[in-house]
């Protein structure tokens, strides 16, 4: 019988050996597959459904207040807690730091807002409190896979304004950016340094100030200009996407920065206060669960062909809500449940991820942006006013599968070489803040060419002839992520073009019946894939550290029993 127990004891270790050599490859494997441009804001209080969505990147905040609350030596590490990094590390997630909130010890102005004292000291002054910070935050968050830092956060809102976060002066900026930037690179040249985020409505002209004062200052182009990417926030409006994706490329090019430097929008999403489990009560954008959905779509194709390197959702989930307060996130505060907004989401990172290029056609009535991917080509489409619109749509291949916002899926079969949708108007009960539902046009297997030829932002969009599509393209580089250098990432390349010929090259098939899609379709969770293996950055080091407790644990537990049981048998 002892014999048998031992036995069993050395085949459990090695199972426990064999199956800690497998999770390495396939941690590895699951990390190859997600495209970093997806991202979601604090995706750390949801992680099981951040890796059920495929969510490449999220944003965490890195309060100075909370880090050091009541003076330099001061190091609070459960502010931000070890497991939240861990865990996005092991689901191959990038983290994107937030430095902000200046602590009262550090200011004599306004908590959490204020400019920080000795701001304009040497950097290696230690009175130069805001350094010393920022260096200390680089250096121990940076030997824990945090090389993405945002300095501050909309510092366009003014200090006399409600939500305002920096009480500084453009110039007090600067210096903010300048000092952070030199600190953090000294301790890691490999850190990407973010533009604190942009809010643009509140003051149009500050990006354009900023960046003339940054330019100005004597060692700028040296130091990369002290920043590797501009940040941006948009709500509620898509279309305004263009605007101020665009104003972003296109004031760096006025003030002479080359190479442009990459533009993400950090949030963006609707929200739904005509949530029935979670109503509250705004002034302005009235929007109920299937617009957040829709949105969700719109500002993903729209944001990916203004030339935004990467998009994050505002957010995964809210939570520490009272009832009545703001809610936004895909998942609801109260209970986790899903929004249909969580599945539209799903479906945008389902379709396309691994795309390499996106092109757009419009109209007054409509949107239909192509993406082209490696599995085929996926076109998003949407009716732009309160009118339904009936489209032909050329066919790529003989059969596609038509997805609506909430992942139902029906298949089609093309009709003497096009497919025949109808696309439902928008809703517009206080404005047209979006378009109406918008569907995916999946072809497996299919291709498009695109061909680009111009930079991206720097004419303003142009506005079309009622009824003439005009098609215009985008294209980004086959390495989707920003590499961890001092330089940017390649900027996308957006013009205006001819429409490519979608000639289908297949026999068609018997006519294939109008497809008119519902406006209030019921959330149902899509089918999961596995997205394209896409170059991330290295966030990979061997072994999942629970990869090791669990190791060790259960060697330990196999080598205490052996011992146990060969002491009882002596």
């Amino acid at each position: 019988m002892m014999n048998r127990f031992v036995l069993y004891l050395f085949v459990l270790f090695a199972f426990l050996l064999i199956n800690y050599a497998a999770a390495p490859a396939a941690h590895t494997q699951a990390q190859g597959a997600l495209d970093s441009r997806f991202g979601a804001v604090e995706a750390f209080w949801a992680p099981n459904e951040a890796a059920e969505l495929g969510v490449g990147w999220e944003r965490i905040l890195f309060y100075w207040n909370e880090i050091q609350p009541t003076g330099p030596n001061d190091w609070n590490t459960l502010h931000v807690p070890e497991e939240w990094l861990v865990e996005a590390r092991s689901n191959g997630r990038t983290v994107v730091g937030l430095l902000k909130n200046t602590p009262t010890w550090a200011t004599d102005g306004e908590f959490a807002a204020g400019v920080p004292y000795g701001l304009y000291l040497p950097i290696d002054d230690p009175g130069n409190l805001w350094a010393n910070y920022a260096r200390r935050a680089a250096t121990y968050y940076g030997a824990r896979g945090v090389n993405h830092w945002i300095i501050w956060n909309e510092p366009d809102i003014a200090p006399d304004v409600y939500g305002h976060e920096f009480a500084g002066s453009i110039q007090d900026y600067v210096q903010l950016l300048k000092v952070a930037y030199l600190a953090i690179k000294e301790v890691n040249p490999s850190a990407v340094i973010h533009l604190g985020g942009m809010t643009y409505w509140h003051d149009q002209g500050y990006l354009r100030r900023l960046l003339q004062a940054i330019v100005a200052e004597p060692d700028a182009a040296a130091n990369n200009y002290y920043f590797d990417v501009v940040s941006l926030h948009i709500y509620f409006r898509p279309e305004t996407i263009y605007t101020i994706v665009g104003n972003a490329y296109g004031v760096q090019s006025q003030v002479g920065i080359s190479p442009l430097k990459a533009v993400w929008i950090n949030e963006t999403n609707a929200r739904p206060n005509q949530d029935p489990e979670w109503p509250v009560t705004v002034q302005n954008f009235q929007i109920d669960l299937e617009q957040q959905a829709w949105y969700i779509i719109q500002a993903h194709a729209i944001g990916f062909h203004a030339g935004a390197s990467r998009i994050a959702v505002y957010k995964l989930v809210d939570v520490n809500l009272a009832p009545g307060e703001e809610s936004w996130g895909l998942i609801r505060p109260h209970d986790f449940s899903r929004r249909p907004a969580f599945y539209a989401y799903q479906n945008v990172i389902q379709y396309l991820a691994g795309f390499t290029n996106v092109q757009r056609e419009r109209t007054d009535n409509y949107y239909i942006f192509t993406f082209s991917r490696p599995q085929g080509v996926t076109r998003i489409l949407w009716a732009r006013t309160q009118s339904s619109v009936n489209l032909n749509i050329p066919a790529l291949s003989a059969t596609a599968q038509l997805v609506q916002a909430n992942g139902e899926t029906i298949a089609l079969q093309a009709s003497s070489g096009v497919y025949n949708l109808t696309l439902p108007g928008a809703r517009c009960t206080d404005g047209c803040y979006m378009g109406g539902p918008p569907i995916f046009l999946v072809e497996e297997g299919a291709t498009v060419q695109i061909v680009p030829t111009a930079a991206p932002g720097i004419t303003i969009d142009p506005t079309p002839t009622v009824g003439t599509p005009i098609t215009e393209t985008v294209t980004l580089p086959v390495t989707v992520t920003l590499t961890i250098t001092a330089t940017a990432e390649p900027s996308p390349t957006p013009t205006v073009t001819a429409a490519p010929s979608l000639t289908p090259t297949f026999t068609p098939t018997p006519p294939a019946t109008q497809i008119a899609l519902a406006a209030t379709p019921t959330p149902v969770a899509a089918t999961p894939v596995v997205p394209p293996a896409v170059e991330v950055e290295d966030e990979s080091a061997a072994a999942s550290p629970i990869g090791l407790w669990f190791l060790g644990g259960g060697l330990a537990l196999t080598l205490g029993l052996v011992v146990v049981s060969l002491r009882r048998r002596g």
